[in-house]
């Protein structure tokens, strides 16, 4: 099997940087010229990785979005898959998650059973990965397909107990999801208490919007942001450059 070293490459860069910016394609979000417009500047403007994943995959077309996206770029291509028909060979990794949030048994086990001799056959890393709801403020697109509910957003100790099973389950990391579209982010205070209760990176996605936002997740204890595809809005590209200059706080000190 192929093991590249993604999340220790993301991790290491993260910490010299003071944080890590993970930019989410979503295929079914925008078009492909938008998300190869996207996937070409990425590195330029300062990402660190690119996710690719959906939560449906409409147009059946994930694998080639997948490919294309790796011919435009020489960054680490990371799928965040929706379910097992979107593993595919042409990433260098994929987000292996169980939606330890909740209890619905497909995305806590079966999901991944199916999908794991795919992985291998591609031979993907796998980085096994927490995956947490978080409550945003209104029904998002994960929670519907999932049909789990999030955990409360003020309740940070059932946030820190789940992060703390991820990690004694052999887990390499934990991600906070508001969800795409989000009302509001992970809390905060949220952040800053499973980070002082885990020793394993936290990823935190969904409802992140601002630089301001960049900033305070990662001074929360966030090893890495997650920022999806509504900056392709931007024709050139000056919010995403604002968005990962806010993230890697160590070199910001230094300008």
């Amino acid at each position: 099997m192929v093991n590249r070293g993604i999340l220790q490459l993301l991790v290491e860069t993260g910490e010299r940087r003071g944080g890590g910016f993970l930019l989410l394609l979503d295929p079914d979000r925008v078009s492909a010229r938008a998300y190869l417009e996207l996937a070409e500047a990425a590195q330029e403007c300062g990402v660190d990785g690119i996710l690719v994943g959906s939560s449906l995959v409409l147009d059946g077309d994930f694998p080639d979005a997948v490919r294309v996206i790796r011919e435009k770029t020489q960054l680490p291509v990371i799928i965040f898959p929706g379910c097992k028909n979107q593993v595919c060979p042409d990433a260098d990794a994929i987000l292996f998650t169980s939606l330890i949030s909740g209890r619905n048994p497909e995305y806590l086990i079966d999901q991944q059973v199916r999908a794991a001799p795919m992985i291998r056959r591609y031979g993907l890393e796998p980085i096994p990965t927490g995956y947490m709801l978080i409550e945003s403020g209104h029904l998002t697109s994960v929670q519907y397909m999932s049909a789990t509910l999030p955990i409360p957003h003020n309740k940070s100790d059932i946030a820190c107990a789940h992060a703390l099973a991820a990690q004694y389950l052999g887990m390499k990391t934990v991600y906070l999801e508001a969800g795409s579209g989000a009302g509001q982010p992970v809390p905060r205070d949220m952040v800053a208490a499973v980070a002082s209760y885990v020793e394993i990176p936290i990823i935190v996605g969904g409802g992140i919007r601002t630089p301001e936002t960049c900033r305070e997740m990662i001074a929360a204890g966030a090893s890495f942001v997650v920022v999806g595809t509504g900056v392709e809005k931007d024709p050139d590209f000056s919010y995403l450059r604002d968005l990962t200059t806010a993230t890697h706080c160590k070199e910001s000190l230094t300008v």
